[in-house]
């Protein structure tokens, strides 16, 4: 498997309940570059970067949040690896 970057939009309640650094944890744990920010809209949008099987665990923790979060839909996709990272931020 290689490496690969997930681009996703979180929705529900995700702004306010813990929910980037939460991502930033396990993004860390799981070795994971990139970030994670609140958008205007509500939703939180994350960039990751990582080994494909890793990322795919990775979504998991997106859908499931913190315990005060409440996601009711993670929209995403997988893209070319483009290696511009070197840690995992939020914003």
């Amino acid at each position: 498997m290689g490496l690969v970057r997930l681009y996703a939009v979180i929705e529900g309640e995700v702004q306010g309940v813990g929910f980037r650094r939460y991502v930033q944890i396990n993004a860390v744990r799981l070795g994971i570059k990139g970030y994670a920010r609140n958008l205007p809209d509500g939703t939180v949008e994350v960039v990751a970067e990582g080994y494909e099987e890793t990322i795919q665990k990775f979504l998991n923790y997106l859908w499931k949040g913190p315990p005060l979060a409440l996601v009711t839909k993670v929209t995403h996709k997988i893209e070319e690896y483009k290696g511009e990272f070197t840690s995992f931020d939020t914003y």
